[in-house]
């Protein structure tokens, strides 16, 4: 069950670390230019052809970068400076959204092109994000780890309810705007992420070699608490996910502009940002595996709710509730992957974690977008969230270790 808080807690204790505090800001801005940059590719690629394949193929073209270097963007993280590695690939990001502005300007129809860019820019993302899931451990003490956590979520959650509404704004105002603001948001949060401390290595770096390449992929087999986290997540998402097709509710079902589909695009993330700060203070402490099903049901039930609704209250409204009860799954499979997984794994690990959540997220953007092709928008996200109900009950029974997991701290506690 959810425990009360404790008092000799703070909701900010981690905000107390200096490093945490300039790497979490430096996330934030990354968040709001991810975020205002995807609302205004998204409504840009779908007002030039009108076809819900290509907002598939947006998810596509990021996601496949991390699939084929998962190999490599892990050993990278595990091997390298983390945060050299983020302010890196933060400059390739702003160059990206430089480009995105170039073909704007020149009125460019062609989203081949658009593809071609995204591409790049997933490859940016691939080694980013397991880099910077992997420093949060370095640069925080075990006891603030959770509050850390919840703290990361609660920011990227802010970028992702502002991010939207800013980005449809923007893109109202002048295209051109949204993708000159992203680049601009990238460039700060590389400065910020350089000014982190250098942080020393905890462990000497592996060597290069096949087995321990795949040593994050070992870990995750034979650990089944976290195996079954991460896939109940990938699938549940992967099935359930609908944000690929909120151009179309927008524009189509719903008929609101950039704006409102920027409102469509927060939804999600208000209800993540209420449940992250609740867990600030009142963690889960107890029979976390079961609130794990059970908040990945309720996502897949209000992704049904959504599929159905006509009215754009009745659509935010589910899309609140679904992001609260995603926030949940999210917020046990970030500590359990952070607090369980050695640190000269770490970035492998989270290099697996990252496809994974890539999978559900941009190739789940592609499966809604190839179901809405086939079968239109409204059946493929109801039954994309039927799906996720079902997978639910499948991966509790599949999974009996994550199901008996009481306490998040350490393995020997499941």
């Amino acid at each position: 069950m959810i425990a009360s808080p404790d008092p000799a807690s703070s909701r900010w204790a981690a905000f107390h670390n200096t490093a945490f505090m300039r790497y979490w800001l430096s996330r934030l801005a990354a968040g709001f230019a991810v975020q205002i940059q995807t609302v205004a590719v998204g409504w840009q690629v779908y007002d030039i052809t009108r076809n819900p394949l290509d907002l598939g193929f947006v998810g596509l073209s990021q996601f496949l970068p991390a699939l084929l270097l998962v190999l490599v963007t892990g050993a990278a993280a595990d091997r390298f400076r983390r945060r050299a590695i983020m302010a890196v690939c933060l400059s390739v990001e702003a160059l990206c959204a430089i480009a995105l502005l170039a073909f704007t300007l020149a009125g460019s129809q062609n989203v081949l092109l658009v593809f071609i860019i995204l591409a790049g820019f997933g490859t940016a993302r691939a080694f980013y994000n397991p880099a910077q899931h992997s420093l949060l451990p370095n640069i925080v003490p075990p006891e603030i780890l959770s509050n850390a956590i919840a703290l990361n979520s609660a920011g990227w959650q802010l970028a992702t309810i502002c991010g939207p509404l800013i980005g449809g704004l923007l893109y109202d105002i002048m295209p051109e705007l949204a993708y000159a603001t992203a680049f601009t948001l990238f460039i700060v949060s590389g400065i910020l992420i350089s000014l982190v401390p250098r942080q020393a290595k905890r462990i000497a770096p592996p060597r290069t070699d096949w087995k321990t390449i795949i040593a994050g992929f070992r870990y995750i087999w034979h650990q089944k608490v976290v195996l079954g986290a991460i896939s109940l997540d990938l699938f549940a998402v992967l099935l359930g996910g609908a944000t690929a097709l909120l151009p179309v509710y927008a524009r189509d079902i719903l008929q609101v502009d950039a704006t409102g589909l920027g409102l469509l695009r927060a939804g999600q993330a208000i209800g993540g940002i209420m449940v992250a700060l609740y867990l600030t203070t009142r963690a889960i402490k107890d029979n976390v595996g079961l609130w794990m099903f059970v908040f990945v049901g309720v996502f897949g039930l209000f992704t049904v709710v959504f599929g159905m609704s006509t009215m754009l209250w009745l659509s935010v409204a589910a899309l609140i509730i679904m992001g609260g009860a995603d926030m949940v799954s999210v917020y046990i499979r970030e500590t359990l992957i952070q607090l369980w997984t050695p640190d000269d794994v770490r970035g492998r690990v989270n290099a697996v974690n990252m496809v994974f959540v890539g999978a559900s997220n941009e190739l789940g953007e592609f499966r809604a977008g190839v179901s809405a092709w086939l079968i239109g928008a409204v059946p493929a996200v109801v039954f994309g969230g039927l799906g996720t109900m079902g997978v639910a009950a499948l991966w509790f029974y599949w999974f009996p270790e994550l199901r008996r997991v009481r306490r998040l701290d350490l393995p020997d506690r499941a």
